[in-house]
């Protein structure tokens, strides 16, 4: 009888350590605490379970504020109508899966999705929010509406522009020659006089027009906001008397160079300083101070990566003049919108243009009296600017060689 060999023993499968308890835990709040997302976690009972640091940035909660355990109404309570979309989501039957909304307390624009949190058996047990700050997104969404539109009225301005200019011409000519010949009748003086200077408001709108439709190719070099302000204010002051109007000054001394383009940026300033001049009817004050910022981070790129924070400069322009009205706040940088009677309409479209052009942003704030505006600029590396760019108009944003 042959022999027997003996039998191996079966190799056994390696045991895969579980995660302790706390280990788990422990790696879920890292996962929490660091997601670029905003989370909001909700209770039943409308009590805060979690709260990120990213929901702290977004709503503009101090950090050093106690979250988890207070009522979610009582931590959001500066805005409310975020509280309203946290309530909703106990009541709704079907939550949405993508929405918006711009929180009047803060401008900012969330975009968020809502849902249930529920235990093993699908009973609810609270609400989840997760929600992303869309603001910068949004604005660069207005900038290629607003170059969209751009591209369309510069089409028609060019088309019709020369058609135009020349019969205005042709008609201040005629009647600048009709009125020496009726210099004794005071009647037709004035109603020439009326002709000539409607003719030449006319024309200015043409050139208005054409100066907003006609693309942006920034001369771009070191430039010194303190001395465009400086040209600005002596523009200002040759196109329309300052009078008893008083301007004060407060420039940061030591503030960075922005790489820009110097006519366009006095353009800017002086289209601003006339506007707070015309408003006053030569008595009030004008305040003018410019500051370094604080640093803004860019969007994020196309593969979520986050490029570094830009250095800024602020300028605020303030006037004590009868104000803009808050329901109209948000059309005086459309085109052709004016509250003034002889106003083209084109002055703060074309401000709000140069500022795209320079990737800079320009707010109306809100104010007890007057009005005011608040410019900043980003000082950008001479690399960034001599990398040819797009402009609000779809052509090159820098015309350096």
């Amino acid at each position: 009888m042959p022999a027997m060999s003996p039998r191996r023993p079966r190799a056994r499968a390696p045991v895969r350590r579980q995660p302790a308890p706390a280990d788990s835990d422990r790696f879920f709040r890292h996962l929490f605490a660091s997601m670029r997302n905003g989370v909001l976690a909700i209770t039943r009972d409308g009590v805060i379970a979690e709260m990120n640091a990213e929901a702290f940035r977004i709503f503009q909660v101090k950090r050093s504020t106690p979250a988890v355990g207070r009522p979610f109404v009582e931590v959001l309570g500066k805005h409310p109508d975020m509280v309203r979309v946290v309530k909703s989501a106990f009541e709704l039957s079907h939550l949405p899966n993508r929405a918006e909304i711009r929180l009047k307390s803060s401008g900012k624009v969330i975009g968020y999705t809502l849902s249930r949190v529920q235990d093993e058996r699908g009973r609810p047990e609270g609400v989840a929010v997760f929600f992303k700050d869309l603001t910068k997104v949004e604005q660069m969404e207005e900038r290629e509406r607003l170059r969209d539109r751009l591209v369309a009225l510069g089409e028609m301005a060019a088309a019709i522009a020369h058609e135009v200019k020349n019969p205005l011409a042709g008609i201040e000519v005629m009647a600048g020659l009709l009125k020496r010949q009726v210099g004794h009748s005071p009647d037709a003086q004035s109603i020439l006089n009326d002709i000539i200077n409607e003719a030449k408001m006319a024309n200015r709108i043409v050139h208005e027009a054409l100066e907003f439709v006609r693309p942006i190719r920034l001369q771009v070099e070191h430039t010194s906001i303190a001395a465009v302000i400086g040209d600005s204010v002596s523009l200002a002051e040759t196109k329309v008397p300052r009078r008893n109007i008083d301007l004060r000054l407060e420039i940061d001394e030591g503030l960075p160079p922005i790489q820009g383009d110097h006519n366009q940026l006095c353009q800017l300033f002086t289209n601003l300083l006339i506007n707070a001049f015309e408003a006053l009817e030569g008595t009030g004050t004008v305040e003018l101070s410019a500051r370094e910022g604080p640093a803004e981070e860019e969007p994020h790129g196309m593969a979520g990566e986050s490029h570094p924070s830009t250095r800024t400069v602020v300028v605020d322009i303030v006037d004590d003049g009868p104000g803009v009205p808050p329901e109209l706040t948000d059309r005086i940088f459309n085109a052709f919108f004016t509250t003034k009677p002889q106003g083209s309409g084109l002055g703060l479209a074309i401000v709000r243009k140069v500022v795209d052009a320079h990737y800079g942003k320009i707010d109306i704030l809100g104010s007890r009296r007057g009005t005011h505006f608040r410019i900043t600029l980003p000082v950008s590396g001479a690399d960034d600017w001599f990398t040819e760019k797009t402009g609000p108009a779809g052509t090159p944003r820098s015309t350096q060689d």
